[in-house]
This record gives structure tokens, C-alpha cells and sequence, in this order.
């Protein structure tokens, strides 16, 4: 019990870390919150018109998510699922932000192929793609994550199916009113 509390604890902590907060202020851009849809994450970070700190938060989100992962199974081989989970939570729900933060994508990513490297690649890839052919981070998002159970599975890890789905519920989650306006077709363009 204390080895599963402690991996859920340090998980949670790693994901926390508010790299895109961080980095704007950094950066002299003040607080990320104020900008855009005040939200943490990369995209959010983008509409600062800043390409390089969008990309390192990207990039810092999803090492913080693999980070976490990785290091719980140095020490627990069988606690990666719960420090992915954990890490999740602590990005989408910071204690340091009073509970409020990113989506989960970077981080998503990273945990995904922190447990099953070429599923990971394949998510990172198809919202990659998906961003870049429709211009709206949202839909590469909800469409990556879909498809990150069947992923698992065409890799031979059908024992990740259930966290997969659970990761996948939480971008959907976090993205409610974004699926609202790519219904009602109002949902901004990546940079705006």
C-alpha cells in the first residue's frame, strides 16, 4: 500500500508542474491564464505567437508524463498504470492551480509511450497529422485519443486496453466545450 501511494504521490507531483505557466512567465509574457481560452498547455501557449515555447511545452509536458512513469517502474515495475494515471491527474488537475489545468495531450502522449513506446509514437504521430491537416488541435487531439486503445492493442499490451480508455476519457473530458464547437463548426484554428 505505500509503495501504490507513493508512486500515485510522486506521479501526481511530476504532473503537476505547469510547464506552460512556467515558461511564459519565464518568458516575460506574464500569466498564460489571461491569454487565449487560459488554458496551460502548448496550444494555449502558441496564441502568445511565441513558436518556441509552444514547442518546449509540448515537449516538457509530455517528458513530465513519461518521466513519471518511467521512474515509478524503476522502482515498482508494476505500478507504471498508476503512475500514469496519477500523472494525468496532476496535469489536468494541479493542486498548485487550485485544481485547474491543461488537457492532457502532451501529457497523454507521454504516458502512453512511457508504457508502450510505438502506441505512444502513434498517437503523438496521428495528432501531429490531424493538427496539420485541419489546423485545430482539438479535433487531432480527440481523434489521437480514439484510437489509443486499439494502438495498445495492435502492439500486444492488450493488459494497457483499460488505462487507455481511461486516458482517452479524460482528453475527452477536458475538451467538452471544445466538442461543442466543432459541432456547431466554431472551434478556433490553431494560432488563434
Amino acid at each position: 500500500m505505500s509503495e501504490f501511494l507513493a508512486a500515485f504521490f510522486v506521479s501526481y507531483l511530476l504532473g503537476s508542474i505547469p510547464f506552460g505557466l512556467i515558461l511564459t512567465r519565464a518568458a516575460g509574457l506574464g500569466d498564460i491564464r489571461d491569454i487565449g481560452s487560459g488554458n496551460i498547455g502548448a496550444t494555449n501557449v502558441l496564441r502568445t505567437g511565441n513558436k518556441k515555447l509552444a514547442a518546449a511545452t509540448l515537449f516538457l509536458d509530455g517528458i513530465k508524463g513519461a518521466v513519471a512513469v518511467r521512474l515509478v517502474m524503476f522502482f515498482v515495475p508494476d505500478l507504471g498504470v498508476v503512475a500514469a494515471f496519477a500523472a494525468m491527474l496532476g496535469h489536468l488537475f494541479p493542486v498548485w492551480l487550485k485544481f485547474k489545468g491543461g488537457k492532457g495531450v502532451a501529457t497523454g502522449i507521454g504516458v502512453m509511450a512511457a508504457l508502450v513506446w510505438p502506441a505512444g509514437l502513434v498517437i503523438g504521430v496521428m495528432w501531429a497529422g490531424t493538427a496539420k491537416r485541419f489546423k485545430i488541435s482539438s479535433l487531432a487531439a480527440l481523434v489521437a485519443f480514439a484510437f489509443a486503445p486499439i494502438d495498445v492493442m495492435i502492439f500486444g499490451r492488450t493488459d494497457l486496453v483499460p488505462l487507455a480508455f481511461v486516458v482517452a476519457g479524460l482528453v475527452f473530458f477536458t475538451h467538452r466545450a471544445n466538442i461543442k464547437r466543432l459541432i456547431n463548426k466554431t472551434e478556433p484554428t490553431i494560432g488563434v
